[in-house]
């Protein structure tokens, strides 16, 4: 149920710095000289008035307009890729936390994964004043970043990397997390892998976690004959039907004796094989080792407990928002690359398999 709001009247309606000079019988530069605490240009009997009017019009002066005067908005844009991702709303709330710290206010732009909208993104929030951006986007657009350098902005990019783009970039050491999980299935038993992520291309942290595998498979198969890897693409569009057929595969190839194990790149995508075991009648940790990326807060509570690859997301905004305000203090350094390691968290979606 909705509760009707309603509009206010307009006696309720916010007084105006012109309300103020025609209250007060003065001009609203001598309104505006008071407010900016150049009272000792008025005479003590206009001072008063002016005062007296702002009481009793309970005016309060807009602290963006009183900004935009001074040349600084204190406002920092966060464009993120999909603000339903739990990934992104833990980075939202460390960028919050940092800016809030520091005095300034974060505005969110939420793409919704449409990687066209990245130039309207940046073109909304300079229409704002932002001072900078903070971009967890797919990446695809170089052109959008661009625009905020043109425009003079300082950009602090999360997690994806923007062709080309020299700025400073805060991520998860995708390389490291991705060897975390998938030793952590090799030493539970599991010997057919499968890394299962959204569509790769021109996304670098998925680029980075997909070569990561590989690299992982083709690195351990040396010691270990029996170990084989493969990778999934899941789409949104056909993620039950073709994610379904993928997993059967995979425990087709694994044979009867042995389980396999699952990598799966993200939280969605966690969910998405979570749901195809379901629908499956599989059991987790039994007839297939799941290991995800992201621990969520429901992540204890699925099934036997999803294994995870915990991401330090509320540190990585704090950090990111960190060196784009030192950026507008003025500093000059060349372009960082701040990588923070990944940690396991091992529950009963991964436990130990017969050798």
């Amino acid at each position: 149920m909705f509760a009707k709001i309603h509009s206010p009247s307009t006696s309720a309606k916010r007084a105006t710095i012109a309300d103020v000079a025609r209250e007060a019988g003065v001009s609203k530069a001598t309104v505006s000289r008071f407010l900016n605490h150049r009272d000792k240009l008025l005479t003590k009997e206009i001072a008063t008035r002016v005062d007296v009017a702002i009481a009793a019009l309970a005016y309060s002066p807009s602290p963006m307009a009183q900004a935009l005067k001074r040349g600084r908005s204190r406002l920092i844009g966060l464009v993120v890729a999909d603000v339903t991702n739990p990934f992104s709303v833990a980075v939202l709330r460390g960028a919050e936390k940092a800016c809030q710290e520091a005095g300034y206010l974060l505005m969110l732009f939420n793409l919704g994964n449409d990687s066209r909208r990245e130039s309207e993104a940046i073109k909304t929030l300079t229409a704002y004043q932002v001072e900078g951006f903070i971009l967890n986007t797919l990446g695809r657009d170089a052109g959008a970043a661009a625009d905020a350098a043109r425009h003079g902005k300082p950009v602090v990019l999360v997690d994806r990397r923007h062709q080309d783009m020299l700025a400073d970039f805060v991520s998860l050491d995708n390389a490291g997390a991705v060897r975390l999980g998938a030793q952590h299935l090799v030493e539970s038993g599991y010997r057919e892998l499968l890394f299962v992520s959204e569509p790769v291309k021109d996304v670098s942290s998925r680029e980075e976690r997909k070569a990561a595998f590989r690299g992982f498979i083709s690195e351990s198969a040396t010691g270990i004959s029996s170990l084989r890897g493969s990778t999934f693409e899941s789409t949104a569009e056909d993620a039950e039907a073709a994610l379904d057929n993928a997993l059967r595969s995979l425990r087709q190839r694994a044979g009867e004796q042995r389980p396999p194990g699952v990598l799966s790149s993200n939280a969605v995508v966690t969910l998405r094989v979570v749901a195809a075991m379901a629908r499956l009648g599989w059991r987790l940790g039994t007839d297939i080792g799941l290991v995800g990326f992201d621990d969520t807060e429901w992540s204890p509570y699925v099934g036997p407990g999803l294994s995870t690859i915990a991401q330090p997301t509320n540190e990585l905004g704090r950090i990111a928002a960190g060196c784009l305000i030192e950026r507008l203090k003025g500093l000059e350094l060349p372009p960082r690359q701040i990588l923070l390691s990944g940690r396991l968290m091992p529950r009963g979606s991964s436990v130990s398999t017969p050798t």
